[in-house]
């Protein structure tokens, strides 16, 4: 199952962070009044990657908490330079954490709640957050299914039932995210299947923000 190691706190940036968290926070309450406000439409992130572009499409309206929490680190510019550190064939590829030298990139920002009852499923192209078994361990991790995966889908209120919160899908893309899939990965350390050669997202973007 996708899951994320559990992360420790970057005290240097934690005051910088949540300063931002705090920001964005007032304004979301100012934004509440128009409806037409990106917070309330489905703003469109782009991942500029190595093997292309992947234009992802979030659903703020069902995923509030895990859309925000995406944003904030889309636009503190937390994910430039990260890579594709998890590649699966026939499943899944996971980003969110891992520098091409391999090296962590942690957030100072704390887990948010699972939203995976919000009726999105794990189908192909959803973007959905990596977590640990803990359902409410998500911070700035994310797959995007390659195959319909029901398995990751909400079931119950248990941890072993909660599933895996889906936000977005991608709505241009897709065979960037295939040609992702078929690079050649190695297991070593505490990496599944990495990428021999990494796919690193060079910026990631919110279009017309």
């Amino acid at each position: 199952m996708p899951r994320v190691m559990k992360p420790l706190l970057l005290m240097s940036a934690t005051a910088l962070f949540l300063a931002a968290c705090s920001q964005q926070d007032g304004d979301e309450e100012s934004a509440q009044t128009t409806a037409d406000t990106q917070s309330a439409s489905k703003p469109v992130v782009v991942l500029e990657t190595s093997l292309g572009n992947i234009r992802m499409e979030l659903e703020h309206e069902l995923a509030r908490e895990t859309v925000a929490n995406f944003l904030l680190h889309v636009r503190n510019d937390f994910y430039d330079s990260l890579t594709f550190h998890r590649v699966r064939p026939g499943f899944m590829i996971q980003a969110g954490r891992i520098l091409p030298d391999r090296r962590e990139r942690l957030t100072p920002a704390p887990p948010i709640a699972n939203e995976a009852e919000n009726g999105l499923l794990n189908v192909r192209g959803a973007v959905a957050m990596a977590r640990t078994s803990d359902p409410h361990s998500a911070t700035t991790e994310f797959f995007i299914n390659l195959v319909d995966n029901p398995t990751l889908d909400f079931r119950d209120m248990t941890a072993r039932g909660f599933g895996y919160a889906v936000f977005g899908h991608v709505i241009d893309g897709m065979d960037v995210v295939d040609a992702i899939a078929q690079v050649r990965t190695e297991r070593t350390g505490l990496f599944e299947a990495i990428p021999l050669e990494p796919v690193v997202i060079y910026r990631a973007t919110i279009e017309g923000g």
